[in-house]
Parts: C-alpha cells; sequence; structure tokens
C-alpha cells in the first residue's frame, strides 16, 4: 500500500512537469504492469487531481486542450451522453451545435432524420454532418481559430443574430453550478452568448469532470439554461445547485 502512495505521488510529479503521462512509459519507468498503472490513474482521477486520457492523463488545471487532445478525454461517458442529447431533438427542428467532442458525439446520432437543419460553427462537426443526405447544415462563417477548429469572430456572430433556433447544445469546460458556465476562450464565450440569445432551449451537454471547474471565459449564469445532460458521475452537490436553478438534469447511461 505503500508503494502505491509512493508510486502515485511521482506520478503527480512527473504530471506537474510534463503536463501529461503515458501509461507504457510509467509502466517502464516504475516496472509495474500498465493495468497496475491504470489503477493508479483511475485513482488519481476520482480525487481529482488529473483526468484520464485513453492511453494516459492530463494534468487537471484551467489549462485549454486542443480537440484532439479532448477526444480522448472521458470518451465512452462522452458517446453516452451524445446518444442521450440527440434523443432530445424532434423531427424539423432546428438546432446548434456548438464546437466541442461531447457535441460532436450528437452529430454522430443524426442518421435517423429525415427534415432537420443543424447549425454548427466547427469544421469537424460540419464535416461529419456532410454524411447525412437529409440534414440542412448551416456555418455562421468567420475566422479559424485552429485550437478548437472552430469559427469565430465579428462574422459569425453577426450571421449568428440573424438566426433563430428550437435547441442549442453547448459544451463546456467548466461549470460551477452556484456560479455558471465556463470556456477557456474569449472568443468563444461571446459566440456561446449568442447562440443562447437566439434560442428557445438551452441544453448544456457536459461529463461530470467538467463540474466545479472554471475557465478563462464566463459565459452565462444557469438561469438560461433548461437542461444538462450528464454522466451517472456526477455528485449531489452539483445536481442540488442545478435543480435549485430550475435546471433539468438528464443522466445518460
Amino acid at each position: 500500500m505503500k508503494k502505491a502512495a509512493e508510486r502515485r505521488a511521482n506520478i503527480l510529479k512527473i504530471l506537474d512537469e510534463l503536463g501529461k503521462v503515458d501509461v507504457q512509459e510509467l509502466s517502464e519507468k516504475f516496472g509495474v504492469t500498465e493495468v497496475t498503472i491504470r489503477n493508479d490513474l483511475d485513482k488519481l482521477e476520482k480525487n481529482r487531481l488529473l483526468v484520464r486520457t485513453h492511453g494516459g492523463a492530463f494534468k487537471t488545471s484551467n489549462i485549454a486542450l486542443t480537440v484532439s487532445e479532448k477526444k480522448g478525454v472521458n470518451q465512452e461517458l462522452k458517446r453516452l451522453i451524445g446518444k442521450k442529447a440527440a434523443s432530445l431533438i424532434d423531427e424539423k427542428d432546428s438546432i446548434i451545435l456548438d464546437s466541442g467532442t461531447t457535441t460532436f458525439e450528437i452529430s454522430n446520432n443524426l442518421a435517423g432524420f429525415n427534415e432537420l437543419t443543424v447549425i454548427s460553427n466547427a469544421l469537424d462537426i460540419v464535416n461529419n454532418l456532410s454524411q447525412y443526405k437529409n440534414l440542412q447544415v448551416y456555418m455562421p462563417g468567420g475566422y479559424l481559430k485552429e485550437f478548437s477548429m472552430s469559427l469565430v469572430g465579428p462574422m459569425a456572430e453577426r450571421n449568428l443574430r440573424q438566426l433563430h433556433c428550437n435547441k442549442l447544445f453547448l459544451g463546456v469546460d467548466g461549470i460551477k453550478p452556484e456560479v455558471g458556465v465556463f470556456t477557456h476562450h474569449m472568443e468563444e464565450a461571446y459566440l456561446n452568448q449568442i447562440m443562447i440569445e437566439i434560442s428557445e432551449e438551452v441544453i448544456l451537454v457536459a461529463d461530470s469532470s467538467k463540474f466545479k471547474k472554471t475557465g478563462l471565459a464566463f459565459i452565462e449564469s444557469l438561469d438560461k439554461v433548461d437542461k444538462i445532460v450528464t454522466d451517472i458521475n456526477i455528485d449531489r452537490e452539483s445536481i442540488f445547485w442545478l435543480e435549485k436553478k430550475n435546471v433539468e438534469v438528464i443522466i445518460a447511461e
């Protein structure tokens, strides 16, 4: 037990220095199996000391990950959330899919619709939607923010203000239920605020690791949010605050 504690402390030191760790490299360094390292990382994640990815882990902080890095974080939970969120969409709806890896998973579940209008500022989502012939897909334009592979800026803002939609599916980097929702990027925060303004219903899609975290840019308070789709690991305190703000909590299982 003492060896495990020492090993985990050393893993955190490496993580603090490098920002991320790899299961195979840690296995070789400490002379233990990859299964043992995965158990270590799982334990540390439960204590909110790191964020697990496929094959390793990232340092838990307010730093922003790229889209490709985010896709490895809590991937199975995001798939479940994406599928559950898609079940909230009705035929003939007009929806916005904000940029993000969880909203990307929603785009994987739209094949069954015959008439649906989708607005998105995310290049990967629009590219994914191109496989579905029965969807009307719109991009608001703007300049490319390579970090998140999304279009932002004055052109995107102006064009979005000309639209109106039934449902917004919003992915975020942090949620503090007593405060509101956050992202790491100022331009995206302002674009998200416009998306909220033009939408009849605002639905957050976020796995439980996003709770009690913040980001550089504040988007909105939870007063503007109608529903949140998350996973079974959400803590009771967060549920209490969400329901106090009249946000319907939907668990994806």
